[in-house]
């Protein structure tokens, strides 16, 4: 089993392997060479120090992601398979994971379906496969983004970002308690979300949303009978301004899997043709 390494250990492990991404990989490298090469965002929180566990058996990727998320703020560990990560994230759970998916040992799929049982935290998949199908089943299995090599570095840094305060903002981390707040409950028909505590109840019977999902739900239980575009709800509900749109597919789908009586024939989130998608508003209620 491997030892996960921190990032000031970088550069210790082996010859890279080579899967056809070594170019873009070691463009990134050579970056590193030059003084304030790195312009990356820092980290959401600069008084509190994040966990980072970069699950990736490619030195050279593995070695670029962890230096461009150190310099951005974040502690960095790293596992090179399957069974060290799972050994990692048991030692101390990360704050997220990076996960390539194709791993020795067993695939990033396992890993993460093995983390999440030790406890919930957020994960950006890393992977060379690039069909629409992985990207699915990556999302579909809870994984909160998806990034498809070749990439660009900072672009992981700022997705790193953009999961992380999501992440923290319902929760999940345990370093601080906030101030108890009153709740704010979202009402429509049988659906009701509690903002404050974070979760969903249809009939009164509790959802199991991730944290995706219940983000893209409270967002249009907001905006009842308003139709937003797969863009615009990247950009309001996730804070992307890029990004692959079937994410958000995906996600209405799974939603309307678990709240709708037919979810072939959706009556509370339906696809408005030519635009995107619209909650229903409940009765009574002007859009």
């Amino acid at each position: 089993m491997s030892t996960p390494v921190t990032a000031s250990a970088v550069g210790s492990d082996g010859p890279a392997t080579d899967r056809g991404n070594a170019g873009p990989a070691l463009d990134a490298v050579e970056a590193l060479d030059a003084p304030n090469a790195l312009d990356v965002p820092d980290a959401p929180d600069a008084l509190e120090v994040l966990d980072v566990l970069v699950v990736d058996d490619d030195a050279t990727v593995a070695e670029v992601v962890a230096a461009y998320l150190a310099r951005a703020g974040y502690s960095v560990r790293r596992a090179v398979d399957g069974p060290s990560a799972v050994a990692a994230a048991a030692e101390r759970l990360p704050d997220l994971m990076v996960l390539d998916l194709m791993l020795p040992g067993f695939d990033g799929y396992e890993v993460h379906q093995r983390v999440r049982a030790l406890g919930e935290v957020p994960v950006i998949m890393l992977t060379a496969r690039g069909e629409e199908g992985d990207r699915i089943l990556g999302l579909q299995v809870g994984a909160d983004d998806y990034v498809t090599k070749p990439f660009s570095p900072r672009e992981l840094v700022l997705r790193a970002g953009s999961v992380l305060r999501r992440s923290r903002g319902h929760g999940r981390s345990s370093r601080g308690a906030e101030p108890p707040q009153a709740p704010e409950i979202l009402v429509n028909g049988r659906l009701e979300v509690d903002l404050t505590a974070h979760q969903a109840r249809l009939g009164g019977e509790p959802l199991a949303l991730t944290g995706r999902e219940f983000d893209l739900l409270a967002f249009l239980m907001a905006n009842p009978g308003q139709a937003f575009s797969r863009a615009e709800l990247m950009r309001q509900v996730w804070g992307w301004s890029f990004g692959d749109q079937s994410t958000v597919t995906v996600h209405v789908r799974r939603l309307r899997e678990k709240i709708e009586a037919d979810p072939a024939a959706p009556s509370l989130i339906v696809t408005v043709w030519g635009v995107g998608y619209r909650l229903e508003a409940p009765e009574g209620v002007d859009a």
